[in-house]
């Protein structure tokens, strides 16, 4: 059988079961990306504005998170967190539910993510002048209408480049999902190599296909980027 009739969307073909694959990828991808993007921004102004207590709640997770390899974490918070959430459905006097594997894959990524975001979106707050704060508190602006005003868009040209690398990271980690059994790109194509034994060919088409998101994700990477720098003076 030739490569082209390996790859046809329609059986015998393996083609359709990697656009598939791909599909929950990038279903995963986004989910967990602004689910991270949440936690980061709540977890950036607790760390920066909150008591003492959540700041250490807050330091000790996004310490933990960083130094356990995400592989080892993604296992860990994939069967753990499953358990832990029917274990307090039975305490609450509820029956256990089977979590569905892309809602779990979506918090797997997520809680990942929201460890880097909290960093990166703290810099991005440091970075504000501070000027900006106190005009905006003189004016009156109440906290949400200056987090909303001037905060977010201040932070947002320093928060780009990390919250970019952050996005692209996100849709290769779902790749690790393959460890846990949930059927996204990489375990699809594992399928697919395992069947016909034809592993060069679709793990080859399989990193065509991750190429071809990061070159899309830089083309929208550099549009977001000439929208939140217009009328900052360049640089280089």
């Amino acid at each position: 059988m030739s490569a082209l009739e390996l790859l046809a969307l329609s059986p015998p073909g393996w083609g359709g079961l990697l656009l598939k694959g791909l599909a929950m990828s990038m279903t995963v991808a986004f989910g967990g990306y602004f689910l991270g993007l949440l936690i980061g921004i709540g977890g950036a102004f607790g760390k920066l504005y909150g008591g003492p207590v959540l700041r250490d709640i807050l330091d000790t997770y996004t310490t933990v998170i960083r130094a356990i390899p995400e592989l080892v974490l993604i296992v860990l918070l994939f069967y753990a967190g499953s358990d832990l959430v029917n274990r307090l459905l039975v305490l609450f006097g509820s029956r256990p539910v089977d979590i569905n594997g892309l809602v779990a894959g979506i918090m797997v990524i997520g809680v990942v993510q929201g460890a880097y975001s909290t960093e990166v979106l703290r810099g991005a707050i440091k970075a504000i002048n501070p000027g900006q704060i106190e005009a905006g508190r003189a004016y009156g602006m109440s906290a949400g209408l200056l987090l909303r005003r001037i905060t977010l868009p201040a932070m947002l040209p320093h928060a780009i480049p990390g919250l970019s690398n952050l996005w692209l990271i996100a849709t290769k980690d779902t790749a690790l999902l393959a460890v846990v059994g949930f059927t996204e790109l990489t375990l699809a194509t594992r399928q697919a190599g395992g069947a016909t034994k034809a592993y060069f060919l679709f793990f080859s088409t399989a990193g065509l296909l991750y190429l071809i998101v990061t070159l899309l994700s830089n083309v929208g990477i550099k549009m977001i980027e000439r929208r939140a720098y217009r009328g900052m003076p360049e640089v280089g």
